[in-house]
């Protein structure tokens, strides 16, 4: 009964807060704001691919408007894709619909190639449309933000508690730790293609466990945010908000070395 009552209210908010179509949202300003006083990845954004925000489980798409406006406001031409039925169902079907959501997005701009920006179980989905559903020639770069690529033991221990079925929830039962999703994304190459993979974690990271789960073999740049900056605390939330993460995102795609700002707001 509580779990349903949680779809109905995450159903409803996003049934008010859907995102824009994408040509809607490809279109939106990407004029560099007067002052701005950072260059680096400027040029790359004003000439580069248009950038997808993959949210993540129970993600409506207006939980990453911060991190879609600092990326407007950096030049790039940015959407946001909100997962089908707040992430609840197969991540499989998760992808196809994303596969249809970035052709509309080439449409919509004219380019060959789009750029991935992931939240958590968004990184999944993405990888899957990569990986199995012909993205490795539509999708320059990938960045994910806590993603549970080899599986988080958070959604074990749910689906123990639901009894084996993780109270219904398929991406729940897919994120566990040895699930066979996870076993046919990261069998083989799991960074394929020409895509440039990088993946950001935290310490802090309460829905990742273990933490070191949340990147990737086969080249991928891996970077963990306390490795560059002790002190600096960021949740599995956070990872949207937090300046120091969306700094890596920003040399992640400009194609730049990684030097994380440990004091960006």
């Amino acid at each position: 009964m509580l779990l349903r009552k949680i779809l109905v209210a995450t159903t409803t908010v996003a049934a008010l807060l859907l995102p824009a179509t994408a040509a809607q949202a490809a279109a939106e300003g990407a004029a560099t704001p007067a002052g701005a006083t950072e260059t680096v990845g400027r040029t790359a954004a004003a000439t580069g691919n248009p950038v997808i925000v993959v949210g993540g489980l129970i993600g409506v798409s207006i939980a990453y408007e911060p991190i879609a406006a600092r990326l407007r406001a950096d030049g790039y031409r940015v959407s946001i894709y909100q997962l089908p039925d707040l992430g609840f169902g197969d991540i499989r079907e998760s992808a196809r619909a994303l596969s249809s959501y970035v052709d509309q997005v080439r449409a919509a701009t004219g380019a060959a190639k789009v750029d991935l920006v992931t939240h958590s179980e968004g990184g999944l989905v993405s990888r899957w449309y990569v990986k199995f559903l012909g993205g490795a020639d539509t999708v320059g770069r990938y960045v994910s933000l806590g993603t549970p690529q080899q599986g988080t033991y958070v959604a074990n221990i749910v689906k123990f508690l639901g009894l084996g079925s993780c109270a219904g929830i398929v991406a729940c039962q897919q994120m566990s730790v040895g699930s066979g999703l996870l076993a046919d994304l990261n069998g083989g190459d799991d960074t394929p293609g020409a895509v440039r993979w990088t993946t950001i974690r935290t310490w802090q990271d309460e829905l990742v466990i273990p933490v070191d789960n949340a990147t990737l073999a086969d080249g991928a740049t891996n970077v963990l945010i306390q490795s560059s900056c002790p002190l600096r605390v960021v949740g599995h939330l956070g990872l949207v908000l937090d300046g120091t993460a969306y700094s890596i995102v920003r040399q992640a795609l400009a194609g730049a070395a990684i030097h994380p700002n440990c004091f960006a707001i």
